[in-house]
């Protein structure tokens, strides 16, 4: 399993039987403040705690919001009605809204360890994956032995290319998952990389006695030919999968890359828009279908891809870059300049980013600034720092399978 990866693994079965679980809520009732002296104002917390408990085991998310907001307002350090305040932000996929929440609460709780478990979690899902890793490795600390934590550690070390200690991290979950097709391909890729031969092999082994001739397995064969640019045998495993599996997720997005790697670009377009049918809330698959119209310089419609990723996906940095060139290329430099600056946020340490910015800059006549910013892409490059070499519209096979949790 010789794969150069920045980004590895896939999803390869539905989610529901995976490591991933339904965010913890706070089930305690809260616990009342130092203002909280009246035993009559304390019963009217907990009894509206109460009546939000039930509104979110009826799905009623609104009603549940409505209700711990109603506890705080009696009780402000109720730890447990910010905890499920982030857990209903998180059902919305509000995370900025679920980590404020999750903050307050780790701070009036700090000894909680399903705070630090769901802070994990949305710092994950807004791939922000170096973040993610404190507080999943405190969980560990207070309980080596949950699998969940543990395993979304290991891959979020893995996206950040600390390999040696995702190998670390998963190994010790072989008892539990040695049977689960992603976490096999996870551990061989990042023992692989980290030199751990024998682990390699012994996660490769198993992966083809538990893959058999699964589509799912053929997907993974299919990602290591295109991650060594052997892109005909990568097109024969990816079909492969598709004639078990018509509508296997991811499928005909790898598919999309291998033919856009090709410059067979009206394939790649419809293998994209095939796989939006199968998972249209992807924005991976906009992303893309923006880059390749980008090459193909059809400036609407990598605009409009653009545009439907960020509604997806706003930290999106493929998205906010390519905006940035199409719009550069329109003269539009101060909407340009404005989706770079963007795109820099999310993407600091990459050189194509200032190279970029240094264009539009003197678009704009601010030649001082432009010099900066290619100073700063020669000092990267000079700096040999890896971290984000490649172009933001020619990266690496991407995969977002691994990234759902649900």
């Amino acid at each position: 399993m010789n794969l150069r990866l920045k980004t590895v693994g896939l999803l390869l079965v539905a989610m529901a039987s995976g490591p991933f679980v339904e965010p913890a809520s706070a089930r305690s009732s809260p616990q009342g403040g130092q203002n909280n002296k009246n035993s009559e104002h304390v019963l009217d917390a907990r009894s509206w705690f109460e009546k939000g408990q039930a509104a979110m085991q009826q799905g009623d998310l609104t009603g549940a919001q409505a209700a711990f907001r109603h506890v705080l307002s009696l009780d402000p350090k109720a730890a447990a009605a910010y905890v499920n305040l982030g857990v209903i932000a998180m059902r919305q996929k509000q995370w900025d809204e679920a980590l404020k929440n999750l903050r307050t609460a780790e701070k009036l709780a700090p000894g909680m360890t399903g705070i630090r478990l769901n802070i994990g979690l949305v710092e994950y899902r807004r791939e922000n994956y170096a973040a993610a890793i404190a507080p999943l490795q405190s969980v560990l600390r207070d309980d080596p032995s949950s699998v969940q934590p543990r395993y979304l550690l290991g891959l979020c070390l893995t996206f950040t290319e600390k390999y040696a200690d995702a190998t670390q991290t998963l190994e010790p979950l072989w008892s539990v998952m040695s049977s689960d097709i992603l976490y096999l391909y996870v551990l061989g890729m990042s023992a692989n990389l980290s030199g751990n031969e024998p682990l390699d092999q012994k996660a490769m082994q198993r992966l083809l006695e538990v893959g058999g001739d699964s589509p799912e397995l053929h997907l993974i064969l299919g990602k290591a030919h295109m991650q060594r640019q052997e892109y005909k045998e990568a097109i024969e495993e990816l079909q492969k999968a598709l004639a078990a599996r018509s509508d296997l997720p991811y499928a005909h997005f790898n598919l999309g890359i291998t033919y856009a790697k090709q410059g067979e670009f009206e394939k790649s377009e419809m293998e994209f828009h095939k796989d939006i049918a199968v998972e249209p809330d992807l924005a991976d698959n906009y992303e893309q279908l923006a880059q390749l119209y980008n090459r193909m310089q059809k400036d609407d419609e990598a605009e409009a891809a653009c545009r439907k990723a960020l509604e997806l996906n706003p930290r999106s940095a493929t998205a906010w870059y390519v905006l940035a060139k199409v719009q550069d290329r329109r003269k539009q430099y101060a909407d340009a300049l404005k989706a770079i600056d963007a795109a820099a946020k999310l993407a600091p340490a990459n050189q194509n980013v200032f190279v970029l910015r240094a264009q539009i800059l003197l678009h704009l006549g601010k030649t001082s600034e432009a010099k900066a910013e290619f100073e700063k892409a020669k000092a990267l490059v000079a700096s040999g720092d890896q971290k984000d070499r490649e172009s933001l519209d020619e990266k690496m096979v991407p995969s977002p399978e691994l990234k759902r949790t649900e």
